[in-house]
């Protein structure tokens, strides 16, 4: 009965989107708690940012680690024990009394993930051998990684209104345990042919460079952006990135060839990958957060308002693939990333109480379709620029460029918001004559802010009413909305002139490589 099954390629792919949902969707889920953390945690701004990327910060630092060690230790093996492990750090971040110890078990959590996540796209590859229905197959496992971030807030919310905040987490536990006894009977084992020793030296430089980034970033705001610790930190990931670079490219086999950038199709569908994840980030963390504190709606109304970028995603997913085979990868990616920029430069005409079926849901679906448009094909033509051996680290590159876009989004949007906010609250305040230290509080996030309103007395909460503080983080907000509008739209037209035209075929990228460097 089990080698009947795994004579499916499309059984084997159910299981494994199964796999891509219960990583992904962590991504998200939380930032709909967010607000209910801040309370429950006493979570400043920071903190929550903390709480989001500490996720995602080990997932992108461990991307390449852990396609490297599916390849050699077996891609469905490395799939379940990691499982295993996102189930187990899930039961402790559930129990997580402290923003502390939650950062610790998210970050374990993320580290889990780093492992499922690449054995899945080489399990794709090696499952499906006719090309036609490998391209198919990675546009339905995109879609699911799309979907399973556009539906995180809904199930997220959900869960916070009907259970504690602990369930947000604790829901882990039985879907992975679904997928690793599906995976035992479905999926079959498959180990790269070329074994390859483990690049401890690349995979220590890369997470100095992309940890001290992430730390300086969010951590600015509260730091100083010109204090030494801050720029300590920005000078260190530059040497980092630096000395990765020399390092990878004297390897004879490293764990990310650097040389692959050179190539047009990768390194403009890297680039298009990551922004598109920026934006997307930057937007949940933030718009999440502005249905919650601001319009005052509860957890699942929060995320059962983001629910038109999730409708708009699971149809627009499809017709960008299409597009991408009818009129070329480039004119649908380089579009997405306008699109994109487009609707995040029209959410900086929100008010505070803005009608929500006009402006807040037309940008949501433009959103929705930028995104759609980028994840798929440029998935395909990332994966189409690889040669067979290469599929384990290629992958693992391919959802580094998703989580790390990821995370800076939530890193720079968040520090962006958090730095217009505290600023904009500290002019409110200061004037009337509160603490130095209570003006400092207050500046951490909104709900401190209203908090530290409420206990100051009559005369204060006439002055700072709850109007203005909305206005500081609808400034905020602005400002925010802006840096990723901006990024999207220039990353959008510089990248038309390096994807291709149409979809790649596998090897392109080395093929080129070899052509170059013979030139």
């Amino acid at each position: 009965m089990a080698r009947r099954w795994r004579d499916s390629p499309w059984l084997i792919l159910a299981v494994l989107c199964l796999a891509v949902m219960i990583v992904v969707i962590d991504n998200t889920i939380v930032n709909v708690a967010l607000p209910t953390l801040s309370a429950k945690l006493n979570a400043s701004d920071s903190g929550l940012q903390w709480i989001v990327d500490s996720y995602s910060l080990p997932f992108a630092g461990l991307l390449l680690a852990g396609g490297e060690l599916s390849d050699r230790w077996g891609r469905r093996r490395v799939m379940q024990f990691s499982l295993v492990a996102f189930a187990l750090f899930s039961l402790v971040a559930a129990e997580s009394h402290s923003m502390t110890q939650l950062i610790i078990a998210r970050g374990l959590m993320g580290a889990s993930a780093a492992f499922t996540f690449p054995a899945t796209l080489s399990l794709i590859t090696a499952s499906f051998d006719d090309l036609a229905d490998r391209a198919k197959a990675f546009g339905i496992w995109g879609a699911t990684a799309g979907i399973a971030i556009a539906i995180g807030p809904i199930a997220g919310g959900y869960l916070i209104d009907h259970f504690w905040y602990g369930s947000v987490f604790i829901v882990n536990v039985p879907v992975a345990c679904v997928t690793i006894a599906l995976a035992a009977f479905i999926v079959p084992e498959s180990r790269s042919p070329v074994v390859r020793r483990i690049d401890l030296g690349g995979l220590a430089l890369g997470s100095v460079m992309v940890t001290s980034l992430v730390l300086g970033i969010i951590e600015g705001p509260s730091w100083g952006w010109l204090s030494v610790t801050v720029l300590g930190l920005f000078v260190l990931s530059v040497v980092s990135f630096i000395l990765f670079g020399l390092y990878e490219r004297r390897l004879a086999d490293p764990m990310l060839d650097t040389r692959l950038f050179r190539v047009g199709a990768f390194s403009g569908a890297s680039a298009a990958i990551a922004t598109s994840f920026f934006c997307l980030f930057g937007f949940v963390f933030l718009v999440t957060q502005y249905f919650q504190l601001v319009r005052g709606y509860s957890p699942l109304s929060a995320g059962v308002h983001t629910l038109p970028f999730a409708i708009v995603t699971m149809i627009a997913t499809p017709i960008g693939a299409v597009l991408a085979l009818r009129i070329g990868i480039r004119w649908v990616v380089s579009s997405g990333l306008v699109i994109m920029g487009g609707a995040m430069m029209w959410m900086t005409q929100f008010s505070a109480h803005a009608v929500y079926w006009g402006p807040i849901v037309i940008s949501m679906m433009l959103l929705a379709v930028g995104f759609s448009f980028i994840s798929s094909p440029s998935t395909s033509a990332l994966m189409g620029s690889l040669t067979a051996a290469q599929i384990g680290a290629g992958s693992a590159v391919n959802e580094t460029t998703r989580e790390l876009g990821g995370t800076l989004g939530v890193a720079v949007v968040g520090s962006v918001f958090s730095s217009l906010f505290g600023h904009r609250i500290g002019d409110l305040l200061t004037p009337l004559g509160l603490s130095h230290h209570s003006v400092v509080v207050a500046q951490s996030s909104m709900q401190a802010a209203l908090h530290v309103v409420a206990m100051a007395g009559p005369g204060v909460q006439s002055a700072v009413t709850q109007s203005g503080i909305n206005q500081a983080f609808m400034d905020g907000f602005h400002r925010g909305c802006i840096v990723a509008g901006v990024s999207a739209a220039v990353v959008g037209i510089a990248t038309f002139f390096f994807l291709p035209r149409k979809s790649d075929t596998p090897g392109n990228a080395t093929h080129e490589l070899a052509r170059t460097q013979s030139v």
